[in-house]
């Protein structure tokens, strides 16, 4: 056999700690078909900084769509089905990279999903440019070995086949047609070269992450064994491996064969109605048609066509799928939302979920059962969802399985007429909804009755737009899109559905007050400056105080939301009036001359808006107008103690109660903003930080001009008549 090697790389991705799926680093590959052995390449490494400790990295395998993970334990919504991720752990303690390898051997072709992450987020919200993050980095690179010229059983030919050596297994694969209800493969003839009983072992199937339906049977001592499957998977190579179990110097000869066992399958109508493509889906109306135009069936009806539906192993009831919108499709059924079921063959819908982009998202099927259709108390319609293969046995067995996949039962009766069921990223495939009906005293008091059932099946980004307290996010890697939700105001889970950790409507109530109230902090401040004449300082603070409230009330994670405008707007507007303000505020410190002043306030506030324009959360989009600010009140304090021969500001008073406890405000304030606060107590810390912001302005204000009076209306006033009066006199006087 001709064995070819090929190499598949993706570039590194920088991992994060986990908080939701969106910090989950994904890696999509495809793994050719005729494909014996798949080798995964973990390539984890870190910086070498001292901020750099031992981490442990999580890394998930899933085959056919992005692997469904719960690192935080969180619970999932109703009705979904979770199945466990295959997953490593990998440590990187004093050594800078870390090389594992993964091997896979007779891997399942088609689309293959790596997610890696670190361990829970801390919750610190950490001010970007204040402290330096480790870098952790993780690669994954794919080997695959592959058959060029793989055998190819042919149904119902038997091939002779030799092992050569038990180090060289044998491949072979055939093709599982449409339709194929059953598959038997046997071994004929196995004989070693020394003319004896061989002793091999037969595994029919590839290897599928989280979970592997492979089916092994070791055939010791005897000629011929063979091996049965229900519903294999349908239009798909079915790859065999048959190893040697004996002595490393004989051959192994046999004969193969496999065979099918086909289902008749009925269809509820001759040719599609197109004009049903129209029809609306909101639910059945009374006199409405099939696809072909006949009457919808009854109890009669089924009771009539009994004779022939026993000719069938399923009943196909005609599925049209509607694309939406990225991850979104609705299946309409041509014969309307309601279909009929009965308990001679199970009727079946194709889901199709095959293009390989429909794998990101969450698969619901809901079934909604006529109770007038069913005169039986006791009977039940069982269903099953099931991939690349139906379930064709409802009534015989009722564990919802396939040959390679396990599937997800659905029932309801005339006590439960509603069932749901979410498919959390559904493998890439077809899939099938089937449905029989059963009754608990025996199949024969079913055979006449009939039972009406509503479907909708439909494949949407997020279950339930991940609630009220979730935002469903579409995310992208390379050219693949996934979703995922992200959670707030302390709810969890895969859906923003778990409460264990949620916050209360009083809690968040007094959130958005805290939040939005502590600014009215910024009234001192304005009292101050428009008292001491600063009148376009007290504009910038009231600006600041407005537009700092409204952001606040607007970026509320819960129930308790305001928005007068846009939100990113109402974010770039509290973010410019904070670091404005302390801009205009030291610089009114500095006592330079007006004109050099008002062009620094002018010059500064547009430098500020290209800077945080350009990265709003940067922390020397602040700390750069202070620094300079700073500089230019330093340099005019001492040019003003220079000219006087004493220290400026002179008065010891100003130093005392105003200078001293104003800077002290000023400290705190930023060692709470940037090291205090976490995503637990940002509503607590974040006002406090909004306080001793207000706080220290109104102390760090310079006193008014000594040739400016305090504010005096009566002395307006007569100052006002006094002018007028002289204008008239001049005028006077000149008339």
């Amino acid at each position: 056999s001709l064995y070819i090697s090929e190499y598949f790389s993706q570039s590194a991705q920088k991992l994060s700690f986990y908080s939701w799926y969106g910090n989950a680093k994904l890696f999509h590959f495809h793994v050719p078909e005729d494909t014996v052995l798949l080798r995964w390449l973990l390539q984890a490494s870190r910086g070498k900084g001292p901020e750099c400790t031992n981490m442990e990295i999580t890394v998930h395998f899933r085959y056919g769509a992005p692997p469904v993970i719960n690192p935080l334990g969180t619970r999932f919504p109703a009705n979904a089905t979770v199945r466990p991720s295959y997953s490593i752990n990998i440590t990187l303690t004093s050594a800078v990279q870390n090389t594992t390898f993964v091997n896979v051997t007779t891997p399942a072709a088609g689309d293959w999903f790596i997610a890696a992450h670190l361990p829970e987020a801390a919750g610190r919200i950490e001010v970007k440019g204040f402290s330096t993050p480790c870098p952790y980095m993780f690669q994954a690179d794919m080997f695959v070995l592959r058959l060029a010229d793989m055998p190819v059983l042919e149904p119902g030919v038997a091939r002779p086949q030799t092992i050569i050596s038990p180090a060289k297994p044998l491949h072979v694969k055939v093709f599982v047609p449409k339709h194929a209800a059953g598959m038997r493969f046997e071994l004929r003839n196995c004989l070693t070269s020394e003319q004896k009983a061989c002793a091999v072992r037969v595994v029919l199937g590839s290897i599928t992450l989280p979970q592997s339906f492979q089916r092994i049977v070791t055939c010791v001592g005897r000629l011929n064994c063979s091996l049965a499957l229900d519903s294999p998977p349908w239009e798909k190579w079915l790859q065999i491996m048959v190893e040697s179990l004996g002595t490393a110097n004989a051959s192994v000869s046999m004969e193969m064969l496999a065979t099918f066992r086909a289902c008749r399958p009925g269809s509820a109508s001759t040719f599609l109605n197109f004009n049903s493509l129209n029809q609306s889906q909101t639910g059945p109306r009374p006199g409405s048609t099939g696809a072909a135009g006949s009457p919808t069936l009854s109890t009669g009806g089924a009771s009539r066509n009994t004779s022939n539906q026993r000719s069938f192993c399923l009943q196909n009831q005609p599925v049209v799928r509607e694309d939406l919108d990225v991850v979104s499709v609705r299946y309409r059924l041509l014969n309307g939302p309601s279909l009929p079921v009965n308990s001679l063959s199970p009727t079946l819908l194709l889901l199709n979920l095959n293009t390989g982009m429909d794998s990101g998202g969450s698969l619901v099927v809901s079934l909604l059962l006529n109770k007038t259709s069913v005169s039986l108390a006791n009977a039940t319609v069982v269903a099953c969802v099931s991939a690349a293969s139906p379930v064709l046995s409802l009534n015989a067995t009722h564990n919802c399985s396939t040959a390679f996949f396990q599937g997800y039962p659905l029932s309801v009766s005339m006590s439960s007429a509603e069932a749901t069921l979410i498919v959390l990223y559904p493998q890439t495939d077809d899939w099938f909804l089937s449905l029989q009906l059963l009754c608990l005293k025996g199949q024969g008091e079913c055979n006449a009755a009939e039972a009406k059932v509503t479907v909708f099946a439909y494949l949407t980004p997020c279950f339930n737009d991940c609630g009220p307290y979730g935002q469903c996010s579409l995310l992208r890697r390379h050219g693949y899109l996934y979703a995922g939700c992200s959670c707030k105001a302390g709810w969890g889970g895969w859906s923003c559905t778990d409460d264990t950790k949620a916050q209360s409507v009083g809690a968040q109530n007094l959130a958005t007050l805290l939040l939005t109230l502590s600014n009215l902090m910024f009234l001192p401040a304005i009292a101050v400056a428009v008292y001491r004449y600063h009148l376009v300082e007290a504009s910038v603070y009231t600006y600041t105080m407005f537009f700092s409230t409204f952001y606040h009330a607007c970026d509320q994670p819960g129930v308790a939301v305001m928005c007068i405008m846009d939100y990113d707007t109402l974010q770039y507007c509290d973010f410019l009036g904070s670091v404005v303000s302390i801009w205009v505020t030291i610089l009114c410190m500095s006592r330079v001359k007006k004109i050099l002043k008002y062009v620094l306030f002018v010059l500064g506030t547009l430098l500020i808006a290209m800077s945080l324009q350009l990265d709003r959360r940067g922390v020397w989009n602040m700390m750069g107008p202070c620094l300079f600010a700073l500089v230019t009140m330093i340099a005019a304090w001492v040019y003003h103690g220079v000219k006087r021969r004493h220290c400026y500001p002179s008065s010891w008073k100003r130093w005392v109660f105003y200078l001293l406890p104003g800077i002290t405000l000023a400290f705190i304030a930023m060692s709470v903003y940037a090291f205090m606060e976490t995503n637990e107590n940002y509503y607590y810390t974040h006002s406090i930080w909004h306080v001793l912001v207000a706080s220290s302005v109104a102390f760090l204000l310079p006193p008014r001009d000594k040739h400016k009076k305090p504010w005096a209306w009566s002395q307006k006033l007569t100052c006002r008549y006094q002018i007028c009066q002289n204008d008239r006199e001049e005028l006077y006087a000149v008339t």
